[in-house]
């Protein structure tokens, strides 16, 4: 249910935005006085290495145990191949900044599938966490852990479309060589 209500406030959020076009230049000229010229290429950096590394800190283990993936998940080792393969090579795409809508989209099918998968699972948006669950209601892989939910792919999808709109970034290869 809480979804739902942060689901509307970001669509009221939009809407503001489209209704109240003068707002944003406004806005914009504002923050502009405020932050250096430089902030917005150093932002896009720290998130396209951030998220760069972690699918590469998820991607390895993955590609590594592809057949115990494979079978945990009861899908075909090909499928996980290429999302594992899409989270190990997109992230040195996204580290280093190059090609970078091209290493943004698989990645984000894959977190697409993961959601899938978690929804058709039942799995919650957001889980209880841990440390409010009875000891002996959920242990994890490893004793207690996280309990499953799909809000970390969901953020995964948020932030990589980010990075395919906004582009690379001032601090890129694709900067460098494109001219952007």
């Amino acid at each position: 249910m809480i979804y739902k209500f942060v689901f509307g406030i970001a669509i009221a959020f939009l809407l503001a935005a489209f209704h109240f076009p003068a707002l944003s230049p406004h806005l914009l000229s504002t923050l502009s006085n405020i932050y250096p010229d430089s902030f917005p290429g150093l932002a896009l950096l720290l998130l396209r290495v951030s998220i760069g590394g972690l699918f590469i800190l998820h991607g390895y283990p993955k590609i590594t145990h592809l057949r115990q993936w494979a079978e945990s998940l009861k899908m075909p080792i090909f499928m996980c191949f290429l999302s594992a393969a899409s989270m190990l090579g997109g992230g040195i795409f996204l580290i280093i900044g190059f090609l970078t809508l091209l290493g943004t989209l698989p990645i984000l099918c894959s977190m697409i599938f993961a959601i899938y998968l978690h929804i058709a699972g039942h799995k919650p948006f957001v889980a209880q966490d841990p440390y409010l669950i009875p000891p002996d209601q959920y242990q994890g892989a490893n004793g207690q852990g996280e309990p499953p939910s799909w809000e970390k792919a969901f953020m995964y999808c948020v932030m990589l479309i980010a990075i395919a709109v906004l582009g690379p970034g001032a601090y890129s290869l694709d900067a460098l060589i494109f001219g952007r």
